[in-house]
């Protein structure tokens, strides 16, 4: 079931909303039941405070935040404030919390958990306006609508004892508990703008594949007895028990994550590959992109990476001042000029006939593979990085190629070789 917890108006707002949806069906996690609103519940929600207020187990009561310091310093520390009943109807509505014994987590991953009841306040389920509280619409929710099971983030472990009160205090049975370990930078430090990409949205932005994402959340806090890290979603289903998650904090490290997307793009059928990129970069997956992605495939680790790999064949060379004066140096031209000739002459254009055409140049001028690859890759894409120049060329084409090849020789003076 999927239940939007909607009762801050404030926060909740209709894009808010929509950002959670968006990512969900980006992430490819899809829900029997819902979108649920809590704050359509409201109706239930004020059945249910009613009913604690009729049998005692709530009051109201009208004290403010400076009457409840005054009560907790005159009654010691380290215990919680326990109000007086009979507050008008403008008080806020208190559950009564027991002075003895201890609330008790189970929790799937934590174990045992308790808290005293005695250091608690008798906490606020419902403000002086009727509308009521999270831990209090969390807890009423999960009862009535049938939730067995609830995971998430070790932050609320702190909530859990006022929901399984107010659950005890409703007749209710709870759920079963798991609060997992939060996500920390390499750094150690909790998770933030700093450590790259924040939002399931810019993840997406980035470049990265849904099922990849899907693959490394699932191994934050939690592995396979054999340490296996590449899995499909059915095999993560099939493996993940909750009981093995870890507590300490998960750490959260894009490179991997940028590792695992790069293995599954590798693994991707061509078509799939090329559909992919052409959804991300608003083209077509005609015959042109499915070439262009043929020879970018074990290159790019995300989508991100496989344009600036294959512009060249769509858009003339970029203009890099540092890339041509890196590799366009002294002697470079007759390499070029040896090697259009073998080009040109070449018998075929796939990337096994440029290779063979090529091998000679080499030869003959006594240099190694970079020394004239780098050029020519210069020379076709105006960058000194590029898939591989064999293949690059292929997809090129010879006229083209040559046509760049002789460009790029025009713009390098005769006495440079």
């Amino acid at each position: 079931m999927l239940r939007i917890e909607d009762t801050d108006r404030e926060r909740s707002t209709a894009e808010n909303v929509e950002q959670i949806l968006d990512a969900l069906h980006w992430l490819e996690l899809d829900w029997d039941e819902g979108p649920v609103s809590q704050f359509a519940r409201a109706e239930r929600h004020q059945a249910a405070l009613t009913r604690l207020l009729d049998s005692g187990a709530g009051y109201r009561d009208s004290a403010t935040a400076e009457d409840v310091k005054a009560w907790k310093a005159a009654h010691g520390a380290g215990r919680g404030y326990r109000g007086e009943p009979g507050g008008d109807e403008s008080g806020a509505v208190r559950l009564r919390v027991p002075d003895q014994g201890e609330t008790v987590v189970e929790d799937m991953i934590r174990g045992r958990v308790g808290f005293p009841n005695r250091s608690q306040d008798d906490f606020v389920i419902a403000r002086g306006d009727g509308s009521v509280l999270y831990n209090f619409a969390v807890a009423v929710d999960d009862a009535e609508l049938g939730i067995t099971d609830v995971v998430r983030g070790d932050d609320h472990l702190s909530n859990t004892p006022k929901q399984l009160l107010v659950l005890e205090a409703l007749g209710e049975r709870p759920p079963r508990y798991a609060h997992l370990p939060l996500l920390h930078g390499p750094d150690g430090r909790k998770l933030s703008k700093r450590h790259g990409a924040a939002s399931v949205q810019e993840l997406r932005e980035a470049g990265y594949l849904p099922a990849a994402v899907r693959n490394y959340l699932a191994l934050l806090g939690w592995g396979t007895t054999d340490d296996t890290t590449l899995m499909s979603t059915s095999e993560l289903i099939e493996r993940f028990r909750i009981e093995d998650v870890g507590r300490a904090s998960a750490i959260f490290d894009e490179q991997k994550l940028r590792w695992i997307n790069g293995r599954f793009m590798r693994e991707m059928p061509l078509d799939d590959y090329t559909a992919a990129v052409a959804a991300h970069l608003g083209r077509e997956p005609d015959a042109r992109l499915r070439a262009a992605c043929a020879i970018a495939q074990e290159k790019a680790q995300t989508l991100n990476e496989v344009w600036p790999l294959i512009r060249f064949l769509f858009e003339p060379p970029l203009e890099d001042p540092q890339a041509w004066a890196k590799v366009m140096k002294k002697g470079t031209r007759p390499l070029l000029e040896a090697a259009r000739s073998a080009l040109a002459d070449a018998h075929g254009f796939e990337a096994g006939d440029v290779e063979a055409a090529l091998a000679p140049v080499l030869e003959r001028h006594g240099v190694k593979p970079g020394r004239l690859y780098q050029p020519l890759r210069v020379a076709i894409t105006g960058s000194s990085v590029s898939p591989g120049i064999f293949e690059s060329l292929t997809a090129l084409g010879r006229e083209e190629s040559l046509a760049r090849i002789d460009a790029a020789i025009a713009r390098l003076p005769a006495t440079a070789g």
